[in-house]
């Protein structure tokens, strides 16, 4: 069954669960703040543009760590593979700062963690308040991949998509 809502009569939380009906991977976002390490939680992200490569994420204003993300320069997008469920929690609803044995406190860069399938080094390059939220348009400057199956999120659940299958020689390119 079907169910629609007039323009006058908007339900928020229909609305929401609505929203829900769109697949997405779940990203944490990293940064080096004025209070260390964060992380969050977000399936806000998509890809901008290839040349020049940015890509953007959503920040919710309301958040209690908006101030700490809103303001940093440099961020790290890390794509989470199936196994790092916990770690989706984590960063979504409890603590978000992350302890030098979760990522690579090396370098100057934002923080990397250790074990996502897709890394993206960026530089904030544009940010934008759209209602409730703050976009973040960010140019990648680095970034790492390694195959494996990614951590999705549907309807209020977590799911998996699985790595596909190498193509044959043979399969149309188009």
């Amino acid at each position: 069954m079907t169910r629609s809502h007039a323009p006058d009569a908007f339900d928020i939380p229909a609305y929401r669960r609505a929203l829900g009906g769109f697949a997405t991977g779940v990203c944490v976002i990293t940064a080096h703040t004025e209070e260390g390490p964060f992380g969050i939680t977000v399936n806000s992200f998509t890809s901008v543009s290839l040349e020049p490569p940015l890509i953007l994420w959503c920040l919710d204003r309301a958040s209690w760590r908006h101030d700490a993300f809103a303001r940093a320069d440099r961020f790290a997008v890390h794509v989470l593979p199936v196994e790092d469920r916990e770690m989706s929690d984590r960063f979504a609803w409890g603590v978000c700062r992350l302890s030098s044995e979760e990522f690579d406190s090396s370098s100057p860069e934002p923080p990397r963690l250790k074990n996502a399938l897709t890394r993206l080094d960026c530089l904030a390059s544009e940010r934008i308040v759209m209602g409730d939220h703050l976009t973040i348009v960010g140019a990648v400057e680095r970034f790492e991949t390694r195959p494996g199956d990614a951590l999705t999120y549907y309807r209020g659940r977590y799911g998996a998509a699985t790595e596909p299958a190498p193509a044959l020689a043979t399969e149309d390119k188009t």
